[in-house]
């Protein structure tokens, strides 16, 4: 019978391979096919979980690093194509995904990322030299470590719409404007493992400029204006249940105030957080109502760009527009009545612009 590692239990070399660092996997799973079995299986991941081995790694759409030649106090500045840039909160590490194949002038501006399980989803945005939508799908496989093309986006190709992620394999999408400048309600699913987009029931309202969190077992549209206010931002939401397969009633009051809510996102146990720029402040909604929990730092108020991950709050900002981006953790020290902020690490060459973001679990 053959064995994961000659000489060792399976047992012994099991708890071996789960310590692979997620960026080995691709090439583990070329060492035989009992390795690529036990690397692709649910129960590896769940052991990983289990074991407190596996960890965050957040994605983001960040503008990328060009060497300045001649001016020894700068190494870089930014330009404006865009690449995926990952970081691991817990070590502080950052890395850069390889460029998309077929995207010489990098990610699409104002791209969406989700996470779906150990793959990247990357949607949407314009096209950096046309500035016209465009309907493409680029899915990052952490598993084989290369990309791949999804099946477009159907539908009128859609700017500033609503994603988010189920976590495991299903993203949603819903809302924005078309070509001319109209607000949607339309919404649809992609099945990232299937590779097939799922039309949804259109939504109550139309929303542009949307935002989309996944909480407690829903798709949650936030925000956003019709085609007739035209910038013009709304407090309701609206949630489709994943069980049902249905838009639950208009929520009026969903937020606290009328602002583009582009940095609202959910925490791990379900609570939303939103951070306002005018008070500089962190929003917390738990029952229904919003109180502030904790100021931003001042090197981070300008241009924030927020990425839930697990428990906590990742966010990047800038002290003033067009400055380098400097990152912190915001955590939960007492139960709710007491938050702190953790400095992140942030490399010159990883200080640009943010503009999507998301966390996976590895």
């Amino acid at each position: 019978m053959e064995q994961l590692i000659p000489g060792l239990p399976d047992e012994i070399a099991r708890e071996c391979l789960i310590r692979l660092p997620y960026g080995w996997w691709h090439a583990a799973r070329c060492v035989c096919k009992l390795w690529r079995e036990e690397i692709e299986s649910a129960d590896f991941h769940r052991l990983r979980r289990t074991s407190g081995i596996s960890q965050p790694v957040v994605a983001l759409s960040q503008s990328e690093a060009v060497a300045v030649a001649g001016d020894p106090a700068k190494k870089c500045a930014f330009g404006p194509s865009y690449r995926v840039a990952l970081l691991e909160p817990e070590s502080g590490t950052w890395s850069t995904l390889p460029p998309v194949p077929g995207l010489p002038r990098g990610l699409p501006l104002f791209c969406q990322l989700a996470a779906a399980g150990r793959r990247l989803v990357v949607i949407g945005g314009w096209n950096p030299e046309s500035w016209v939508a465009t309907d493409e799908v680029h899915v990052y496989d952490f598993m084989a470590g290369s990309w791949r093309r999804g099946a477009p986006m159907p539908g009128p190709r859609r700017s500033f719409f609503a994603c988010a992620s189920d976590g495991r394999r299903m993203v949603f999408v819903a809302g924005g404007h078309d070509e001319d400048k109209n607000a949607l309600r339309s919404a649809m699913a992609y099945d990232v493992e299937r590779d097939e987009w799922l039309p949804l029931p259109d939504m109550a309202r139309e929303r542009d400029e949307c935002k989309g969190v996944f909480r407690r077992g829903g798709f949650h549209v936030v925000g956003g204006y019709c085609t007739e206010m035209q910038g013009r931002f709304g407090k309701s939401s609206e949630a489709f249940d994943v069980a049902a397969w249905r838009w639950g009633p208009v929520e009026e009051d969903a937020l606290e105030a009328a602002a583009c809510p582009r940095t609202c996102v959910a925490w791990g146990d379900g609570r939303m957080y939103r951070c306002r720029v005018g008070n500089v402040a962190v929003m917390a909604e738990e029952k229904g109502a919003w109180r502030q929990v904790a100021e931003l730092p001042k090197d981070a108020r300008v241009m924030p760009h927020v990425v839930a991950c697990r428990s906590r709050i990742l966010v990047l900002g800038s002290v003033t527009h067009g400055g380098s981006h400097v990152g912190y953790i915001l955590e939960e020290a007492a139960a709710g009545k007491c938050y702190q902020w953790t400095p992140v690490p942030v490399p010159e060459e990883y200080s640009g612009q943010v503009q999507a973001g998301c966390c996976l679990e590895m």
